[in-house]
């Protein structure tokens, strides 16, 4: 495929031009410009930043994080297409951007999908480079809040960037940095070696109110007057002071002064510390703000823990988790969704205590640090959780909407949960998804054990058949990734209850009894066309988007499982490629000739088949050569632990090689962190799903999740 260059604009040669003046030649990283590309990875939660220039034949990295590279070619670079726009770059998904769909950058490392730049502008008006972030992940998201932030961020990198562009001129000699200077947006004035203003341009006019013939001869402490007290700089001849300046009429303003002493002069770069403070004030608000809701976000959040937790204190994490947002309806109220989400935020800030910080971490996630006395009960925590929850049970007013949410709270504790922020986060994590699956407004801390009721032997068979009769079963979808840049590649189906009682059921509490009644092959078929249906519209959207769903035993004996797979691939549209078939090792050790034909009919068909929890049992290995098998799935007990069992990673290492040998796709299951999706990743799976990436959702909130397919955070681009 070929890769689209950007055109050229008919006054390249001066742009060129512009770019050499500012003498960076070599691929050198800049302190202050990495800061600010710091910033933007910080604000935009990107695991890449930089600030580039762009040169005739490549783009330089003037400052870079998470890539090793210090510059790319120009014919590929995301950048050489900011040079002619008179406002930022956005490219949502570049997989799906005819520019940039056949790049290199994209296709292969460091696996390009999101970019935002902000282009780079020289007092001469041509754009030079960009402050960019990308993501390997798409975005379908860009507000007008992140776009201003972009442009703040834009802002400081081009006065730096200003700053050595006047360094380079005054190396050049004083006539070079004159005329270098007079086009210099910012303040700039020269003296001789008595300090009288022997140079003045017209920034410095603008600023101080002072034509140039005024101010030639006079002393430069008229006008900066907190440089009369500054010791002699000729031994460190570049200070950065702030102080006064005083204007024409005679009136004070604050400044910034970057000083430059010579044994023949001064030469000072002035700036308004007002315009400055405005700037940072951006950029200091971008890094640590959520847009939306004005809250904290995960980056300030994490800071305080890790500062509670160097300080011995301890403190419970309350981690909140909504539903119900995608029963908004857009069209009826524009965006309804982030009023909601605004309304949340301030029902949550009022709920809890001075003291407490309240951060947004997801699309709907929030949560909430609570420093805790020594010595308080447990219980304090719960009373806060019960108070969030109370927060909520009333509906969102959104213009004529009325939406009522649902939410749940995970609870976890330093010290006794965790002894580390990622783990303390995690642990709040995995108690929301215990709260969320009792599927009621309920908060669980992290550790306590869920007691279920089972269904009543005697009356389950009935039960069930009435549930399936009434439509109480329904399918949520867990997302699978590529570990290779995280990107979706489908989904496991999964079963769950509405039960009329008792809520939301997991499988633990009724599968077993499906599995081994007369109702497996309904259920089974229900589950396959049901998965099936819904597949075929998401893999519009992603083709390589692939739907796995978990056969009972049961499917396999005395019927036509091959013939009733075609029959509902029929129907509802979907491709064979488009199914995954996920078969248990207890299905495997039949190894009966049924078995065999029914999963080779299916292979020969263009469905694949998945060996389910492979590794936990006693199937032969001699199966994996008579068995059609496509993909096998690492039990999540092997990843759990994975980053402290040394066993634990061998184990992985070996199935992942043995399933490159057989020319086999190898998926972990249970990934919930970045280590575990690191250590996997390199142990030889290139598949993965887990709560890292996304939790089993409706199909419903699973579109949502599509939409705004978010990254796990990852602080770098793995190559």
């Amino acid at each position: 495929m070929r890769v689209r260059r950007a055109k050229i604009s008919v006054d390249e040669g001066a742009r060129l031009a512009a770019v050499a003046e500012y003498g960076l030649s070599d691929p050198k990283t800049d302190a202050r410009l990495q800061e600010i590309a710091g910033l933007a990875a910080r604000r935009f939660e990107a695991p890449v930043a930089l600030v580039t220039l762009v040169r005739e034949t490549d783009q330089m990295f003037v400052a870079v994080l998470g890539l090793q590279e210090s510059g790319t070619p120009r014919d590929i670079s995301f950048c050489s297409h900011a040079l002619d726009s008179d406002d930022l770059l956005i490219v949502p998904d570049a997989t799906l951007d005819p520019r940039f769909s056949g790049n290199p950058l994209v296709l292969g490392p460091p696996h390009v999908r999101f970019y935002a730049g902000a282009p780079l502008r020289s007092p001469s008006g041509h754009v030079v480079g960009t402050l960019c972030v990308i993501d390997r992940r798409p975005r379908s998201g860009f507000s007008a809040r992140d776009r201003q932030a972009l442009r703040a961020l834009g802002v400081q990198a081009a006065q730096r960037l200003e700053e050595l562009r006047l360094a380079h001129a005054r190396a050049g000699g004083p006539h070079r940095f004159r005329q270098a200077a007079g086009a210099s947006p910012d303040a700039v004035a020269s003296t001789n070696a008595k300090g009288q203003v022997a140079f003045w341009n017209e920034a410095a006019v603008r600023l101080f109110g002072v034509p140039a013939s005024e101010a030639m001869g006079r002393d430069l402490v008229e006008f900066l007057p907190s440089l009369r007290n500054q010791p002699d700089t000729s031994a460190r001849p570049d200070e950065r002071v702030d102080g006064d300046a005083r204007g024409r009429d005679g009136s004070l303003f604050p400044v910034e002064v970057l000083l430059h002493a010579s044994p023949s002069g001064q030469d000072v770069v002035v700036r308004s510390i007002e315009s400055r403070r405005r700037s940072d004030d951006l950029a200091f608000h971008a890094a640590n703000r959520d847009t939306l809701t004005g809250l904290p976000n995960r980056v300030v959040l994490m800071e305080r823990i890790t500062e509670h937790l160097a300080r011995g204190e301890q403190i419970h994490l309350l981690h909140v988790g909504l539903e119900g947002l995608h029963h908004l309806d857009p069209a009826a109220s524009p965006g309804s969704r982030d009023l909601a989400l605004q309304k949340v935020a301030r029902r949550l800030v009022e709920s809890v205590s001075p003291a407490d910080t309240v951060t947004r971490l997801d699309e709907d996630e929030f949560a909430i640090l609570r420093p805790a006395e020594a010595g308080e009960p447990r219980s304090a925590a719960l009373v806060v959780a019960d108070r969030i929850l109370g927060s909520l049970i009333a509906p969102v007013e959104i213009g004529k909407q009325r939406l009522r949410l649902r939410a749940q709270v995970g609870i976890a504790c330093f010290p006794k949960h965790a002894d580390t922020t990622d783990a303390l986060m995690a642990a709040a994590g995995v108690a929301l998804q215990d709260a969320r699956r009792e599927g009621r407004r309920t908060r669980r801390v992290y550790g306590e054990t869920l007691k279920h009721e089972p269904l009543e032997e005697g009356e389950s068979g009935e039960t069930l058949a009435q549930a399936l009769a009434r439509g109480e079963f329904e399918l949520f979808y867990q997302p699978q990734v590529d570990l290779v840049d995280g990107s979706l590649i489908g989904a496991e189906a999964l079963i769950r209850w509405n039960h009329p009682e008792r809520g939301l059921l997991i499988p633990g509490e009724f599968l077993d009894q499906i599995e081994h009644g007369p109702l497996a092959v309904d259920v089974g078929t229900w589950v396959l066309e049901t998965a099936c249906s819904q597949a075929v519209g998401w893999r519009r959207r992603e083709p390589r988007f692939r739907m796995g769903v978990n056969l009972f035993e049961a499917q396999f004996r005395g019927r036509d499982l091959a013939g009733e797979v075609r029959a509902i691939l029929d129907r509802t549209g979907l491709s064979p490629a488009g199914l995954e078939l996920e078969v248990t090792e207890k299905i495997m050790l039949r190894n009966d000739a049924a078995t065999l034909e029914a999963l080779v009919s299916l292979h020969a068909q263009g469905v694949r088949v998945a060996f389910d929890d492979f590794g936990t049992g006693y199937a032969a290995l001699s199966m994996l050569k008579a068995c059609p098998l496509n993909r096998l799935k690492v039990d999540r007990s092997f990843v759990q632990d994975i980053k402290n069992d040394g066993p634990d990673a061998l184990i992985v290492a070996a199935i992942a090689t043995l399933g490159a040998g057989l020319g086999l796709d190898v998926l972990a299951e249970g990934i919930e962190d970045e280590a575990q999706w690191e250590l996997v990743r390199t142990s030889g799976c290139r598949s993965g799903q887990g709560y890292l990436f996304g939790r089993p959702m409706p199909a419903s909130q699973f579109e949502d999740w599509m939409r705004h397919q978010a990254s796990p955070r990852s602080s770098e681009v793995r190559a």
